[in-house]
């Protein structure tokens, strides 16, 4: 029973050994290998590779991936105008040299990035300081990062490598510091509320020009009708009357008869018509007295007949 158990410890210990010796190596990830502290070996290639156990040599991994750095500050910039503005940037890098970055860097990737983000700060600074706000914004902003790639470039492949290689450096956003941009806001709100008064107050000026003319056209317009209208209806009345004078001269008396019925006709078109005249005295009534006395002497005629003598 203690062999037994002595075997399976003995495996136990040989196969943690042998774990212990054995590491993978991702396709994503440098491999490095140390012995005693000092670097004795680099893998690039992924796969399964053997070592010797801790604390004889032990094994580290960076990342080989390109990486993304982003700025993090929010400290101001200077123009050449002196102007203070806030860029934001992102950087991509990666490690290249896995030796020369652990000797001249550090030992992960955050090392490198802290270190980075240092000089691309700088760079930025030293070349916005020549450039004015314009030119960051529209004009030089591509060879602004040109220059700021090729600074940083420098700097990392100077008399100690860093073993790193910059890919490309991109400009995320350009502003005024938040005091310069409030006083901006306000004076472009300032600029567009005195535009638009203005516009308001120049249409209303043509709103008014526009209805004065309508308002002059439309009196013209009614002016002219009405004197249109007035010159038909006195040409109108005058062939009335040339047709009323050629038919009432054929007979006078019917024609003052029948203008005295359009008058009677005129004056009592209603029941609640009062009229208080002397009948016996008012040529107004005269049609009617002559109605009657005309009537009077019919029935006299008429009554008198019978009386009359009869020839045999």
């Amino acid at each position: 029973m203690n062999r037994i158990g002595f075997i399976v410890s003995t495996f136990l210990v040989l196969l943690a050994l042998a774990s212990s010796m054995m590491f993978v190596v991702d396709q994503r990830q440098f491999g490095v290998v140390y012995a005693l502290g000092q670097i004795k070996d680099v893998i690039t290639e992924p796969g399964l590779y053997f070592k010797l156990p801790p604390p004889f040599q032990n094994v580290r991994y960076i990342d080989k991936r390109l990486l993304t750095l982003d700025s993090s500050d929010t400290e101001s910039m200077l123009t050449a105008e002196k102007q203070r503005v806030v860029i934001d940037w992102y950087v991509r890098w990666r490690i290249s040299e896995p030796s020369e970055y652990i000797r001249n860097v550090g030992l992960d990737e955050s090392a490198g990035a802290l270190q980075l983000n240092r000089v691309v700060r700088n760079a930025f600074q030293e070349e916005v300081n020549r450039r004015t706000v314009r030119e960051l914004l529209s004009t030089k902003r591509d060879a602004l990062m040109a220059d700021v790639k090729r600074e940083v470039l420098e700097a990392v492949r100077g008399a100690k490598p860093w073993g790193v290689d910059v890919v490309d450096v991109r400009i995320t956003r350009v502003d005024y510091v938040e005091a310069i941009t409030e006083s901006v806001y306000r004076r472009m709100e300032a600029e567009r509320k005195r535009v638009a008064n203005e516009l308001r107050s120049t249409g209303a000026a043509e709103g008014e020009k526009i209805r004065a003319d309508a308002d002059r056209q439309r009196e013209v317009i009614i002016a002219n009708a009405y004197r249109d209208a007035q010159k038909i209806k006195g040409e109108g009345d005058a062939e009335a009357s040339r047709q009323y004078a050629q038919a009432f001269g054929r007979d006078p008396q019917f024609a003052q008869f029948y203008r005295s019925l359009e008058a009677y006709k005129a004056s009592f078109n209603r029941k609640s018509d009062l009229v208080v005249l002397d009948p016996s005295t008012t040529e107004f009534f005269k049609v009617f007295r002559g109605a009657a006395a005309g009537a009077g002497a019919s029935t006299g005629a008429a009554a008198a007949s019978p009386a009359a003598p009869r020839k045999p």
